[in-house]
């Protein structure tokens, strides 16, 4: 089951599912926007792990997250602008956007706590799609308490982390990207 576990946590870990939602939001936009919001942070992570600065790329201990997360919405912004100033898709710029205020919320709660991640972007991702293709979409929303057993059965995060990470990335995820595209 552990091995279960972790092969459900990779196939649907952060980087990944953002990766896919902003190629399924942005089309050939998407590709751009993956590299700033995925490719680049994930690179400072992997990088961070080969030097010994953190244990593995998931980041378990929540005092090493802050740096990472920050990294994330530098290079966000940084994504961002760019596509703004190339005239990118509303709709994409409003999935970027509500990344970011994923990342703030996430990185402002880390300092006290460790909510998932992994729930907080598969749940925004389900929100995401659901506002994009309708309640047809809702049927992905049966991954979520698969990824979130996959976070407790490795001993990442607790119930309650995971629920609140659920809660969070929905909540989010489930305002800014409708209000703003």
């Amino acid at each position: 089951m552990t091995r279960l576990a972790r092969i459900i946590t990779e196939i649907f870990a952060p980087a990944v599912l953002v990766t896919v939602l902003l190629l399924v939001v942005g089309r050939w936009w998407g590709v751009p926007a993956a590299v700033f919001t995925a490719g680049i942070p994930m690179a400072y992570v992997v990088r961070g792990v080969r030097r010994g600065d953190w244990a593995d790329h998931h980041i378990p201990e929540r005092a090493h997250r802050r740096a990472p997360l920050l990294f994330g919405i530098g290079s966000v912004a940084v994504g961002l602008t760019a596509l703004i100033l190339l005239g990118a898709p509303r709709s994409l710029l409003a999935l970027m956007i509500a990344g970011v205020a994923g990342l703030l919320v996430f990185g402002a709660v880390t300092a006290y706590w460790k909510m998932s991640i992994h729930a907080g972007v598969a749940a925004g991702t389900v929100a995401v799609l659901v506002a994009v293709y309708g309640p047809w979409a809702l049927v992905s929303v049966l991954l979520l308490p698969l990824i979130g057993w996959s976070r407790v059965r490795l001993t990442a995060h607790t119930p309650a982390q995971v629920v609140a990470g659920t809660l969070v990335g929905a909540l989010i995820a489930g305002t800014v990207f409708p209000a703003l595209r």
